[in-house]
């Protein structure tokens, strides 16, 4: 029965004989002193090492701890979600058996999903949180793929976090094809919710063991994120879709200051007799204002909000992002063009690009912030 528990604690495992005994412990301490009626659920990729054994052993003494042996279809992601689909609560928590994720955290995952929330993430970008002992090269792999992650779910500082609770309802019945480790994103992107609260943790690399970071884990996670992208376009609902058309709206309305910028570069110099380089900074401050007012209107949809004070905060928050952008694509043209000897167009189309991405991430989490 899916209420036989308060809470379910699913730990995926493979080749954890160094970690399994000492997370199972510790998560029932803190289940024990916490007052939370939980169990602790094993599911397990076939290890080869003692991982199997030694859970059967606690199991066997524990009421509360169970085993699940997956024979195929191996992966993290895939452990979680036969993970769901076995728990015996109505609340579930995904937590790494390394200690990556600190067990004393649970109750305030379990009391914020109590509390309201359909998603409870433990984000490391949060104030209070950080990742302790990682090297560079991780870090920057770990930080990309949350930008990127950033760009769906704009308003969760940590959607790539491995270390979350889910009410049972945004899981089930949900189509989750997770590949590689990024379980949470999937959740997001095919999962049934309207609200999530975030709690801070330090991130401590793992204790025993080695890391099962592969080669083709970037790849996994491309792929995963457009088959995210691909299911919510089709169904135009849910917040990925809604993320996308504001994207697309964005993009329209910078296509229309191209051709203010063109049109009005054109007049001016050519009709009006102005200097072509005053003629061109009136076209790209008078396109910055087309573009800023569409936006406004149509995009964000933010025109509701009359009051003069908030409208030339965003108006000036806009052209300073506008302005950078500029630097961004110049910037980019002349290192590929010049230093790098790319073809100028290609090098123009490349800085262009960059520059979108740019001002869409920079105005919608400052301009339009909330949104």
């Amino acid at each position: 029965m899916a209420d036989a528990y308060d809470l379910s604690v699913i730990v995926p495992t493979f080749n954890e004989e160094a970690n399994i005994a000492a997370i199972i412990d510790a998560v029932n301490g803190v289940l024990s002193w916490s007052g939370i009626h939980g169990e602790v659920l094993v599911v397990d990729d076939d290890s080869r090492d003692r991982t199997i054994g030694i859970v059967q052993e606690i199991a066997g003494k524990r009421d509360n701890v169970r085993l699940i042996v997956r024979g195929e279809d191996h992966g993290l992601s895939q452990s979680v979600v036969e993970g769901f689909g076995a728990a015996r609560s109505d609340i579930l928590l995904v937590i790494d058996a390394d200690f990556s994720h600190p067990p004393e955290l649970i109750p305030r995952f379990y009391e914020a999903i109590r509390g309201g929330a359909d998603i409870a993430i433990g984000s490391r970008y949060m104030q209070g949180g950080d990742i302790e002992d990682w090297p560079l090269a991780r870090r920057l792999i770990s930080l990309g793929a949350t930008v990127f992650g950033r760009i769906l779910f704009p308003e969760v500082t940590d959607p790539v976090s491995g270390f979350f609770a889910v009410r049972r309802e945004v899981v089930s019945g949900a189509p989750l094809a997770p590949r590689g480790y990024k379980i949470l994103m999937e959740v997001l992107g095919k999962g049934r919710w309207d609200s999530f609260t975030e709690i801070p943790f330090v991130f401590k690399d793992r204790e025993e063991g080695q890391s099962k970071l592969r080669p083709d884990t970037v790849t996994d996670y491309l792929r995963q994120c457009a088959g995210i992208v691909r299911y919510s376009m089709t169904r135009r609902a849910g917040p990925v879709s809604r993320e996308w058309e504001k994207i697309v709206r964005f993009g329209l309305v910078g296509s229309s200051g191209i051709l203010v910028n063109m049109g009005l570069l054109y007049a001016l110099t050519e009709v009006a007799g102005l200097y072509y380089l005053v003629s061109a900074a009136i076209a790209i401050e008078l396109s910055i204002v087309n573009n800023f007012v569409w936006n406004d209107i149509w995009t964000f949809k933010s025109a509701r909000d009359l009051r003069l004070g908030r409208n030339l905060q965003r108006f000036w928050s806009f052209q300073a992002v506008s302005m950078g952008g500029l630097v961004i694509n110049v910037g980019i043209l002349y290192l590929l063009a010049d230093v790098a000897g790319v073809y100028y167009l290609i090098a123009n189309l490349a800085g262009i690009l960059i520059a979108f991405a740019w001002n869409y991430a920079a105005n919608r989490h400052y301009t339009w912030r909330g949104a």
